[in-house]
């Protein structure tokens, strides 16, 4: 009697090909722009490294006319310890969070209702009103400053930290970033919720901020980096030494104490310190938040 020979399936071992996901390689052009980019952020590097390694030197060890990475006579922190006991650090760290956080609240709340009411609302005069908001965005901000200063004395604010907050919640860019946003965002939606018997304020708060979190993020950590960042403004507004922010208060012991290389670049890391602490958190917002705003015409 003939067997019959069942043929059985051979479990294949071959090695995934080079063009296969596992086993792909990476073409010429990507490899240069990694290699572009290796060496970019290598030379970023170079002068936040330059100025850590000088903000640890004595003050003689950074003065001296010979450059050297590593100091003769070793690293120290007497540059810190100095700003601060020459400083109220403390004071002025809470005055620039507290001044910054208020302006990133204040603006967001400004700038996404007028966003919304350009994106869902008729009204005479939006085309204008439009058009002044776009050509905003292209006034230099020093340009301001005298007018606004004069608005703040005849309202009896200067020195006080309403002086700091009140200029600078109006930002017309984020009002166009948020309002290009806001038109991406289907009007089904909105006609569902008026079904549903929705007022348009609930309507905005329930439905368009919701989908908005990833630009609402996006637009508060650019404010609040603007506002830490901002001296110019905060200089000219404030004298008091108990409402100053940290980059006024910071320039004023260079400028009581002259030149000292180790206690400026001291300065200057403990004022970059919480913007970097902000992007090690939210550097994936801050990434989304970038490539975000460069769509559809944003």
């Amino acid at each position: 009697m003939a067997t019959e020979t069942l043929a059985r399936p051979v479990p294949s071992t071959a090695t995934p090909s080079a063009g296969g996901r596992n086993g792909r390689r990476m073409s010429p052009g990507r490899v240069a722009v990694l290699a572009v980019a290796a060496l970019l952020a290598v030379l970023w590097m170079v002068p936040f490294a330059w100025a850590t390694a000088t903000a640890f030197k004595s003050e003689t060890d950074a003065a001296a006319p010979k450059i050297s990475w590593i100091p003769p006579s070793g690293f120290t922190a007497d540059a810190f310890v100095k700003v601060f006991q020459d400083g109220n650090i403390p004071l002025w760290t809470w005055n620039s969070l507290y001044t910054s956080a208020a302006i990133t609240v204040i603006t967001l709340v400004i700038s996404a209702l007028v966003a919304y009411a350009l994106s869902r609302i008729d009204f005479r005069g939006k085309k204008v009103l439009m058009t002044v908001i776009i050509a905003s965005i292209i006034v230099p901000p020093p340009v301001l400053i005298i007018p606004l200063f004069y608005q703040m004395v005849a309202l009896h604010m200067i020195d006080t930290s309403w002086a700091i907050i009140l200029p600078q919640v109006i930002h017309p860019a984020m009002v166009f970033v948020l309002k290009k946003f806001f038109d991406q965002i289907p009007r089904e939606l909105e006609e569902a919720a008026v079904m549903d018997g929705a007022s348009r304020m609930r309507i905005f708060l329930q439905v368009i901020l919701p989908l908005s979190r990833p630009i609402l993020a996006a637009v508060a950590i650019f404010v609040f980096i603007g506002a830490w960042n901002n001296f110019l403004w905060p200089f000219i507004a404030t004298n008091d030494g108990s409402v100053l922010t940290l980059p006024v208060g910071l320039q004023t012991i260079k400028s009581a104490y002259g030149i000292q290389y180790a206690q400026n670049m001291a300065s200057a890391l403990l004022a970059a310190l919480p913007l970097i602490l902000l992007f090690l958190f939210f550097q994936r917002q801050i990434i989304k938040g970038v490539a975000t705003t460069g769509l559809a015409g944003t």
